[in-house]
This record gives structure tokens, sequence and C-alpha cells, in this order.
């Protein structure tokens, strides 16, 4: 007749299991719960948002909603592991306190208002066509041709791919642009 493993003292049971892998180091409540990976609906391969590194996520999406993002094993670059960042990545996408709209403050205003998103876009593009005819140059003093504008700038970020930052390049060097930088090259 043995004995029943709820009076053995936890220390002892989780001494006959040394690497913490078995029942021993689990609760009953641990034991009950389930995982929200086994509940999910689909497993969408993605990439973390954060940095350049580019590490493979799977993001676990249950009734259209993103319920987990765990690192992808299958990736060459991160093996499977995510840094802080990248393991919080699910909280970026549902945290309550997430910006879902366009904010806009007016000049010289003190709240910010909604505005819708084509309005916005709206607004960036007629600042951009406005301020590359203001500071337009054509040709130095001498003649020579320039056809730029350093009315414009554009500092890129990580978080994008390759083509968006390919494609950001190529708009802002036809536009005359001279300083076009990105976080991810520095």
């Amino acid at each position: 007749m043995g004995i029943d493993a709820k009076l053995v003292p936890p220390l002892l049971r989780q001494l006959r299991e040394p690497l913490g892998l078995g029942r021993s180091v689990q609760s009953r409540r641990s034991r009950e719960l389930t995982p929200r990976t086994k509940t999910a609906d689909r497993v969408v391969q993605s990439v973390c948002p954060y940095c350049a590194v580019g590490c493979g996520q799977k993001v676990y999406v249950k009734d259209e909603k993103v319920v987990q993002i765990e690192g992808d094993p299958d990736s060459p670059i991160s093996r499977g592991r995510l840094c802080p960042k990248g393991a919080a990545s699910e909280q970026l996408v549902n945290s309550p306190l997430r910006e879902t709209k366009v904010k806009y403050r007016r000049p010289y205003g003190t709240e910010w208002e909604e505005l819708d998103l084509e309005t916005a876009m709206d607004m960036i593009a007629d600042r951009v066509v406005k301020t590359r005819k203001e500071t337009w140059e054509q040709e130095t003093d001498d003649g020579r041709p320039l056809h730029r504008t350093r009315g414009l700038a554009f500092l890129g970020g990580a978080t994008l791919d390759t083509e968006e930052n390919y494609l950001i390049k190529k708009f802002f060097t036809a536009a005359g642009a001279i300083s076009i930088e990105n976080q991810a090259r520095i």
C-alpha cells in the first residue's frame, strides 16, 4: 500500500523529479488549465514587429482575435526564441490602451481630436506636395542641376519589411529628398 501523493510534502515530491518536468511540480489548478494555443482556431506565421532581427512568430487566433504569440521553432533566425519584447507582442495587439484611431492636434491646440484615416492621409499628402514645391532646388547658382529638396526627410524603422523600406526609399528619392535613412541600417 503506497502513500497518498496528497500527503507527501511538495519538497519531497519535487526531489523525486529533479528536472521539474513531471506532475510533482504542478498544482491542482495548473493541471486543470487548458493552454490557449490548444484552443486556437488557426496559427499564422509572422515576424516580430520590434526590431530588424526578424524573429519568427506563431500567432494563435481564436474567433478572429489573437490569443497567444510564441516563437516559431521553424524560424532559422530565432529557432523558437523571442526576446522579452517579442514575447510580449500579444499585449501590443490586444492592449486596451492601444490607439486605433488617428489623433490630430491642430496648431496651437490643446486637445486631440479624432480624424478619419482618409482625411489624415489627404492632409499629409497636401503637406508633402506643398513642402516640396516651396523648398525645391532646381539648379545651383552657376546652372548645375540639383533637382532636390531639403525640406523633406525620412527616417524609417526596422519594423517595416524589406519591400516596404525599398518602396519608401524609391518614393522619397523620386520626390527629391536627399536625407533618407533607416534605423535598421544604422
